[in-house]
């Protein structure tokens, strides 16, 4: 007997050291699959947003004006600009245009710089519940964090310029296609995909809501510069809710410039010597 002890001992420490690793390999798996799920399309419960308003100078844009509006095939949202001129308006309040979760807040440098988006839910005026999502660009600072639920004209950032790339202004878009994401360039530029952030606006300031939470798909878009997500079933229904899918082009629509004309010089030109819009056109 004592002779066999030994090799008892080390069977043991053998049973021992199996049923810890036997535990660390089912941790590690469940870690794998959670990210996974993640990824492929989880979803986060809001309620619905109660109206919409302008993301700057609230209420009602007062002290600010659009120095570029939108039209499709060119430039897809709006460009906010301060009343005081230069860049008077640096670090100004940017807010949440509605209630809502944040889906994205990065700073991804190149032509966007600090960007954050936020999801809405919200019911539309024949009663069916909808989804957009909004864009926040080249901002100074942003003041939400990932997956943070926002109310209408909370602030959400702060107005800047991508680091000095381009004159001090917000660049503000509302998106149909919920699966755009920081990826434009995979997607057809025109009204299939987005909205005229004024005109939403102006017809949506106010809605009904009420205590009732409903499930919003996050996480499914591609990170910025890669392949779009494969969001599947999980990606466009959820809990009853119909969210908008959209057949996204891969290349430049017809009649569309692929470099969009050098769009940021010929902006900055614009902003120095004073050409915007007129006062009649900044709240179409």
């Amino acid at each position: 007997m004592p002779a066999s002890a030994p090799n008892s001992s080390v069977t043991l420490h053998y049973h021992r050291f199996s049923w810890w690793r036997a535990i660390v390999c089912a941790c590690a798996a469940l870690i794998l699959t959670l990210n996974a799920a993640a990824q492929s399309g989880s979803t986060i419960r809001v309620r619905l947003a109660d109206g919409f308003d302008f993301p700057v100078g609230k209420p009602d844009a007062d002290g600010f004006y659009k120095a570029r509006g939108y039209w499709p095939n060119g430039h897809l949202g709006e460009d906010w600009n301060g009343r005081g001129g230069g860049d008077t308006d640096l670090g100004v309040p940017i807010y949440a245009t509605g209630r809502g979760v944040v889906i994205f807040s990065q700073n991804i440098g190149v032509g966007w710089g600090n960007c954050i988006l936020v999801r809405h839910i919200f019911r539309e005026a024949d009663g069916k519940i909808a989804m957009v999502d909004s864009l926040y660009g080249h901002l100074h600072e942003r003041k939400v964090k990932l997956h943070d639920l926002v109310e209408k004209g909370q602030i959400v950032g702060t107005m800047g310029g991508n680091s000095g790339m381009y004159p001090v202004h917000l660049h503000f878009e509302v998106r149909k296609n919920l699966h755009i994401g920081m990826n434009r360039s995979q997607f057809a530029r025109d009204s299939s995909n987005y909205y005229s952030p004024t005109a939403f606006i102006n017809v949506r300031r106010t809605l009904p809501s009420s205590m009732q939470k409903y499930d919003v798909p996050v996480n499914n878009f591609a990170p910025y510069g890669r392949a779009m997500a494969d969001v599947g079933s999980d990606g466009t229904q959820n809990s009853g809710v119909a969210v908008p899918a959209f057949k996204g082009g891969s290349g430049a629509a017809k009649g569309e410039t692929k470099q969009d004309d050098d769009f940021w010089s010929r902006l900055k030109a614009k902003m120095r010597s004073g050409q915007t819009t007129s006062d009649a056109d900044e709240k179409r």
